[in-house]
């Protein structure tokens, strides 16, 4: 069955599926000034035809609450955008679009998450520096195709071992296919996958000791 994404945040005014989007970003309010000092962009300035969907800014996360406001927005690091960019590009030429589960992530978040879930393979303990998505140098993303999610076997934050990247019991050829896609496509723009999760990629860096950041996602 396809899953069909509505009512979620597309940016851009783009056709949706139609390679060889060029339009420019639409009028994006700027990032708040704390975000702007931590050197975080909103990514629908980098990618115009990405597809918002945070979870923790819904009930529909495995905490079953809302942890984010509900205007909350994908802040990367500026330093991810061009590798956003290639990727987007390369997956934008076969009618796909990238989907954005989860980006930069307070430190405050980090901690609700893992007294929920306390094991360190999934949800990653909380200490004295920001790494990953408290650093806003790992993105959470999946694909689209012609206003419906891409099937990747899984749904975001199962934790089973079909949520490994390279899963194959359990897994379609088609699925493992669409990881693959997912994955070549993010990796040409410098990015690497976590192999406990299909849908998390890290920037260089990304586990790096990074000063925490007391910056809102709105």
């Amino acid at each position: 069955m396809r899953q069909v994404i509505a009512g979620l945040l597309v940016a851009g005014m783009v056709a949706w599926g139609v390679p060889g989007v060029a339009s420019a970003a639409p009028d994006i309010p700027p990032v708040s000034d704390a975000a702007r000092a931590a050197g975080l962009v909103d990514v629908r300035t980098v990618v115009p035809d990405a597809v918002i969907d945070l979870r923790y800014a819904t009930s529909n996360n495995f905490v079953g609450v809302a942890m984010y406001p509900a205007d909350a927005r994908c802040l990367v690091a500026q330093s991810m955008a061009d590798g956003l960019r290639t990727a987007a590009g390369i997956l934008r030429a076969d009618g796909d679009v990238l989907v954005f589960w989860d980006c930069y992530r307070p430190h405050a978040v980090q901690v609700q998450m893992y007294e929920v879930v306390s094991e360190p393979g999934w949800v990653s303990k909380p200490g004295p520096y920001a790494r990953s998505h408290e650093a806003g140098l790992s993105v959470d993303v999946t694909l689209a195709h012609d206003g419906a999610l891409v099937d990747m076997g899984t749904g975001f934050d199962e934790f089973t071992p079909r949520a490994h990247a390279y899963a194959t019991e359990g897994v379609s050829p088609a699925a493992q296919a669409n990881r693959t896609r997912l994955r070549d496509a993010m990796a040409a723009g410098g990015f690497t996958v976590y192999e406990g999760e299909w849908w998390h990629f890290d920037a260089p860096g990304a586990y790096a000791n990074h000063p925490i950041l007391d910056v809102p996602v709105n």
